[in-house]
C-alpha cells in the first residue's frame, strides 16, 4: 500500500480546511494553520473556541469531519504508530495516574522511546528531585505540570503539543518552563501550544494564531499583530472633566481622544514629538497638567479583546 506524499520538510504541522462537529455544534469550521520546523506556535481563543480540539485532530487522539491535516508530513487520523514515535503531547490535567510516583510515571514513558533523555537529569532541569517518590496525586499543581512537561519531552520528540502548559504554576515554575520551550526550539523542535496567558505567548511564540467560535480571526507574530499601523496609546492624568472638542479638533484626523475615568485621558494613533506638544498645550489652555504620562503600543491582549470580545465565555 503505497502512502501519501508528505508535506514539505520545513512544515512540522499543516492544517487547511478543518472542520469538526459534535452534533449540531460545529467546534472548528474551516481552520488553516500552519506550524514550521523549529519553531513556536501559540493557539490562542476564548473558551470553547476549538483550540483544544484542533490540537487533538492533530495529536490523531480525534479525527476529522472535512479538511486535511497533515503532523510531519503524516496524516495523524487514529495515531500510527511511526507518528506517535515522533511527537509528544502535554494535555490538560496532566493525564498520569494518580498513585504512581513521580519518577516512576516518567520511566514507564521513557522505557518506550528509543533514544530517551536522562529521566534523573530531566527530573532535576524541571525541579522535580525532592518530590521524585511522591504520588502523583499528592503533588501540587504545578508540579503535576511540571512531570506532564517532563513526560512530552523525555521521548526526544520533534514536535510537542503542549495544551496550556503553566496552568497553575507559580512564577518561577512559569520562568522555567518558558526557558525550556525556548530550549526546545534552539535544538530544532516544534512546538504547538494554547495558553490564557498573553505574556506568555508575546514572550515564546514565533508565530500567533487567534481563533473564535471555529475559525481564524487574526495570525502573525507578536509584532505584527500588535503593531496595528503605528497605533499608539498615550495615557495620562489630568483635570477631571476638561473638553474634548479642542482636543480633537487640534489633533490630526484618524486620533481619538477620550476620558476612561475621572481624572485619567487616553489618546490613541501615532504619538510623535508633535502630537505630544499639541496635547500638553491643550492641557495648558485649561489651566493643567498633563501628568504620569505614559506611551505604549497595543498589546496582545488588546488585541485579542478586540477580535474576541469581552464578554465572559463560559
Amino acid at each position: 500500500m503505497s502512502l501519501p506524499a508528505a508535506e514539505p520538510p520545513d512544515l512540522a504541522v499543516s492544517v487547511r480546511g478543518l472542520v469538526k462537529r459534535f452534533g449540531r455544534t460545529t467546534a472548528v469550521d474551516g481552520l488553516d494553520l500552519d506550524l514550521p520546523a523549529a519553531s513556536v506556535l501559540a493557539l490562542l481563543g476564548p473558551n470553547g473556541a476549538g483550540k483544544t480540539t484542533t490540537v487533538e485532530i492533530c495529536e490523531g487522539v480525534q479525527r476529522a469531519d472535512a479538511g486535511t491535516v497533515r503532523v510531519l508530513g503524516r496524516d495523524p487520523a487514529g495515531a500510527p504508530e511511526a507518528l506517535r514515535a515522533r511527537i509528544g503531547i502535554m494535555p490538560q490535567g496532566g493525564g498520569a495516574y494518580p498513585g504512581v510516583r513521580a519518577e516512576e510515571m516518567l520511566r514507564v514513558i521513557a522505557a518506550c522511546a528509543a533514544h530517551p533523555l536522562d529521566v534523573s537529569w530531566l527530573t532535576e532541569v524541571l525541579g522535580l528531585g525532592s518530590c521524585a517518590r511522591i504520588p502523583y496525586k499528592r503533588l501540587s499543581g504545578g508540579q503535576q505540570q511540571r512531570l506532564a512537561l517532563a513526560c512530552a519531552i523525555v521521548g526526544r520528540p520533534e514536535l510537542v503539543f503542549l495544551d496550556e502548559p503553566t496552568a497553575g504554576m507559580d512564577p518561577q515554575g512559569r520562568r522555567l518552563v518558558w526557558e525550556l520551550i525556548d530550549a526546545l526550539r534552539r535544538d530544532g523542535v516544534a512546538v504547538l501550544l494554547t495558553t490564557h496567558l498573553m505574556e506568555e505567548a508575546e514572550a515564546l511564540a514565533d508565530q500567533v494564531v487567534i481563533v473564535d467560535r471555529g475559525r481564524v480571526v487574526a495570525q502573525g507574530s507578536p509584532a505584527e499583530l500588535t503593531a496595528g499601523g503605528d497605533q499608539q496609546e498615550l495615557r495620562f492624568r489630568a483635570t477631571p472633566g476638561m473638553d474634548l472638542d479642542d482636543l480633537a479638533a487640534a489633533l490630526p484626523n484618524g486620533y481619538r481622544a477620550v476620558e476612561t475615568v475621572a481624572g485619567r485621558y487616553l489618546v490613541q494613533g501615532r504619538i510623535d514629538p508633535s502630537v505630544l506638544s499639541v496635547i500638553t498645550a491643550w492641557c495648558a489652555g485649561q489651566g493643567a497638567l498633563a501628568d504620569d504620562v505614559q506611551i505604549a503600543r497595543r498589546s496582545l491582549e488588546d488585541v485579542f479583546l478586540d477580535l474576541t470580545g469581552k464578554e465572559l465565555r463560559s
